[in-house]
């Protein structure tokens, strides 16, 4: 059977290439962020990558599916820190893909979407999901699970919410935004509990919430981010601060 590459290249070389202990290549999985759980059990180290040519079960959020074929960008990380803020962490990545992506173009043009969406030109590019193993008060890992939308076909039902890389960069290729990406994921390890004030300034720049009226995950008006990465949402009496919940707009 012939040996899995990604664009061409081996997953040793892309490893060297990419700066990372090791980088595990499989045509398909049912979830790269499983894989790296299960990495993280056997004491791989720190920045140890998966990467999957398609998932069969791939997840977001509260248990729902990420539509995961042939041609798209689905990736888990292996982090080991000495203290794991995941909604910090899952800003950080939005962070490094959308950097990624403007790098690419050549332009800002993607937005943020908390807790854990990249969006392109209004459509849901990324996603992100970090998941933290524990023991008692210690954090043993965190995996970072990231899929974005390259070149796979987006399905029709959900095409109005939701794009691919290509159709704003028709020549991409997946290995054009890992290089700029995976670098940019290995080195968060080692990143402060809060996110900075230059942090903050960028995921301000880029947040698609903000000022919009909100039904949920509380009835008010999006006000930014504090830097642990908690939503502010201005309820007309107060402002509350939200580590976690589904966004819907009123």
């Amino acid at each position: 059977m012939a040996r899995v590459t990604l664009d061409g290249v081996p997953a040793a070389e892309l490893a060297r290439r990419w700066g990372v202990p090791q980088c595990a290549l499989f045509r398909s999985l049912d979830s790269a962020l499983n894989a790296v759980h299960e990495l993280g059990s056997q004491g791989a180290p720190a920045a140890s990558l998966v990467i999957a040519e398609e998932q069969t079960a791939g997840r977001g959020r509260d248990g729902r599916t990420w539509h995961s074929p042939l041609g798209g960008v689905w990736l888990g990380l292996l982090l080991r820190p000495s203290r794991a803020e995941l909604g910090v962490l899952s800003v950080r990545v939005g962070l490094a893909v959308a950097d990624a992506v403007d790098g690419l173009l050549g332009r800002a043009e993607t937005r943020l979407k908390w807790p854990n969406d990249v969006l392109l030109g209004e459509r849901k590019l990324a996603g992100i999901l970090c998941e933290g193993r524990w023991h008692g008060d210690a954090v043993q890992w965190v995996g970072l699970g990231v899929g974005v939308n390259v070149s796979n076909p987006i399905p029709r039902e959900v095409a109005r919410g939701a794009v691919a890389l290509d159709e704003w960069l028709p020549a991409v290729r997946r290995l054009d935004l890992l290089d700029r990406l995976i670098p940019a994921l290995a080195a968060l390890g080692s990143s402060a509990p809060t996110l900075s004030e230059r942090e903050c300034a960028a995921f301000a720049a880029r947040d698609w919430l903000l000022g919009r009226q909100l039904r949920a995950p509380a009835a008010g008006r999006a006000q930014g981010l504090r830097p642990d990465g908690a939503l502010l949402v201005d309820l007309g009496a107060g402002t509350i601060a939200l580590r976690e919940g589904h966004v819907e707009l009123a």
